[in-house]
């Protein structure tokens, strides 16, 4: 039986895997200081990564943003972590905004601590604990970039990208971001290089993308690590190198892009770039699948049909057709597969799309 694994249906969330001579246009900006982040051009929608707030990486706040300041918890605050933490950073991982602002308020004034400024920009930017001010946001990332943040830098790119509290200007968030980039900081690296493959006002140049890419992916950026591994996939301002492509699209699908996950069963699959693994593709279309992925339901469920890579179950790849059916990714021949079950089976797939489509 011939599995038909070329890429060519969005799926609901995440950009769809590329074809064969589509250029890469990976996903948004990450990790957004600021709401209304850059926009991707002509790819599916991206799933919004998590904020990251300056002063240390991976946080995610407990609140979204609105016009108007926003409430401490009504309850008392959890005390510092053990050994002395960022009591500042920690207060506003927990939705403590308040206490956040009063103990950065505290590190600021004690002397020129440019990781509470940043968390200060970061709080009127965002109207958490204060009334929303993009005036403020703006002056306490300048001078926490004054003071040596590249956060700070990559939040005033940010802004300058997005038009937020000034005038939209690409160039001047490009200038940032390269020097954002330079200080350490792997997200404006990221965006710069989708800055120079997207080519509106920067000027087009997907070399300078890759190497970019490059940068931001040494910091396991995943949207980074997977722009780079379709670059070198097709050979688009990079050597092609399909063993090179395979272990950063590996890379990328352990980070969690799901995505990469899909490419990289298909890459496992055909023996592109690896040798060829029947079992890990089907496990890892599984993976991707769990998380949503319709086109990754679609070629699970075909695997599940067919035997290949895991047991024959017509049941369980009926039930992943139609979660994936119903995403708007059809398939004739799974239509077929479904209409020629008893009954019986046909209302266990139906009860199993049900539970796996939520």
């Amino acid at each position: 039986m011939v599995l038909a694994l070329a890429l060519g249906v969005a799926a609901p969330g995440r950009a769809a895997a590329q074809t064969a001579q589509a250029p890469p246009t990976p996903l948004t900006p990450l990790p957004p200081l600021l709401p209304n982040t850059v926009q991707p051009g002509t790819a599916a929608p991206a799933a919004q990564p998590a904020p990251k707030p300056a002063p240390k990486p991976g946080a995610k706040p407990a609140a979204k943003p609105g016009a108007g300041a926003k409430a401490e918890p009504a309850k008392p605050p959890e005390p510092p972590p053990a050994g002395g933490g960022d009591l500042a950073y920690g207060a506003y991982q927990r939705g403590y905004f308040l206490t956040a602002y009063a103990e950065a308020q505290k590190r600021v004034s004690a002397g020129n601590d440019a990781a509470a400024m940043t968390l200060l920009g970061e709080l009127y930017g965002r109207g958490f604990g204060v009334p929303q001010d993009l005036k403020k946001s703006r002056d306490w990332y300048k001078k926490a970039a004054d003071a040596g943040s590249s956060d700070a830098l990559f939040a005033l790119g940010l802004m300058a990208l997005t038009g937020q509290g000034e005038k939209a200007d690409e160039a001047a968030a490009a200038r940032l971001f390269k020097t954002a980039a330079e200080k350490g900081s792997g997200a404006a690296a990221y965006n710069l290089g989708l800055l120079y493959l997207q080519g509106r006002t920067v000027p087009k140049d997907v070399p300078e993308a890759a190497h970019w890419f490059e940068v931001a992916a040494n910091y396991d950026l995943e949207d980074a690590v997977y722009a780079l591994a379709v670059l070198v996939k097709e050979g688009n301002g990079v050597d092609k190198d399909n063993a090179r492509a395979a272990k950063l699209m590996a890379k990328a699908a352990r980070l969690g892009h799901v995505t990469a996950q899909v490419e990289f069963a298909i890459m496992l699959f055909n023996g592109v770039g690896v040798p060829k693994d029947e079992a890990a593709a089907a496990a890892m279309f599984r993976r991707a699948a769990l998380s949503g992925n319709a086109i990754a339901q679609n070629r699970y469920a075909r695997l599940l049909s067919a035997g290949r890579g895991a047991g024959q179950d017509k049941v369980a790849a009926a039930g992943w057709h139609l979660v994936a059916k119903k995403k708007g990714l059809g398939d004739p021949m799974l239509d077929d597969l479904v209409a020629k079950l008893p009954d019986a089976d046909r209302q266990k797939a139906e009860a199993l799309a049900r539970k796996w489509g939520g």
